[in-house]
């Protein structure tokens, strides 16, 4: 199957304690942190692309991988609000996946926007040149 540009994942989560910026280090107040954020937007970019299995023809040895991020995180979130995140493949550009990335509460209110790119991979050689980078 060949993804389209359209194609859509969400990602439902609801705040919870260990998803606070307080709770991964990232700032002093208990509220959605913005990483934990840009990984639920992440997870339904994979989502989109790869479904529950490699289902849109990259072949044996072939995967995708977070190359930008862009993100407007305009609102905070408490404990206990509910957070969607979804996803619109906007392009496809050769290796290069494009989408357009929306989170709102359960309110509809938004509470951040943006664009994030995956880009096409092999598995090996990729494996190959972050392990010539260890230290």
């Amino acid at each position: 199957m060949q993804i389209e540009p359209g194609s859509q994942a969400r990602a439902v989560r609801t705040v919870g304690d260990e998803d606070t910026a307080v709770a991964v280090g990232s700032g002093e107040v208990p509220v959605l942190a913005s990483s934990r954020l840009i990984e639920w937007c992440e997870q339904a970019t994979v989502e989109c692309l790869h479904g529950p299995g490699d289902d849109i023809g990259l072949g044996d040895g072939r995967t995708t991988v977070m190359v930008r991020v862009h993100l407007d995180h305009l609102k905070p979130a408490s404990v206990g609000c509910q957070a969607t995140a979804t996803v619109t493949l906007e392009r496809v550009e050769g290796r290069r996946f494009v989408f357009d990335v929306n989170v709102v509460d359960a309110d509809g209110d938004v509470l951040a926007d943006g664009r994030m790119v995956r880009v096409q991979v092999e598995t090996a050689p990729f494996l190959a040149s972050a392990r010539g980078r260890e230290r």
